[in-house]
């Protein structure tokens, strides 16, 4: 990316309430069959959405994806008053984040010819997913779950100097653009 773009994308995105940021190359996001495992265990969403696995492929599909694009920009959002041992009412909270997502991923568009989102947990944009009887009703809409492609978040945040952990009632929301292909103006 040229500095010119990136300062035009940061100064486009200062007014997001981003907590924090951190620029990137594909080659660093840190794969793992682990979030596969815990995925499939774990979570309730595993196999009933086009946003999760199995649907998105394996790790291995979902990291050549990922490795085709040539940057990535990584950030936070938090949300505070969390009760963290409500998950429903905590996944209630992510929806501030996933608004700052499609905002953010509209900014890179505008500089960039391909780019992909992956946000927090699973879309929840339909009440009821088609998966696996239907297409996605809303593909242009959908933000695939960043550990959903077996990306290991908190090694990645670690990586990048990103915090996590940012009190025992705040909860920090991760989501990743992958971006290349750079307009010219």
């Amino acid at each position: 990316m040229r500095e010119e773009t990136r300062k035009r994308i940061e100064e486009e995105l200062s007014g997001f309430p981003i907590c924090e940021y951190a620029f990137l190359r594909p080659e660093e996001l840190p794969f793992s069959e682990k979030v596969r495992y815990i995925c499939r265990t774990e979570c309730p969403r595993y196999g009933k959405s086009w946003a999760c696995p199995p649907a998105v492929g394996s790790v291995e599909e979902c990291r050549k994806r990922c490795l085709v694009f040539e940057g990535g920009f990584l950030f936070t959002t938090v949300s505070e008053g969390a009760d963290l041992e409500n998950m429903e009412a905590l996944l209630a909270l992510r929806g501030g984040h996933e608004a700052i997502t499609r905002q953010a991923l509209a900014v890179f568009r505008e500089h960039f010819a391909h780019v992909q989102a992956f946000s927090t947990e699973s879309c929840a944009i339909c009440e009821r997913c088609t998966y696996p009887d239907a297409p996605c009703r809303h593909p242009e809409r959908m933000l695939p779950s960043v550990e959903g492609q077996g990306i290991l978040v908190t090694e990645l945040a670690e990586k990048q100097g990103l915090s996590f952990q940012n009190g025992s009632d705040v909860v920090t929301w991760f989501s990743l653009i992958l971006y290349e292909g750079e307009k010219t103006r």
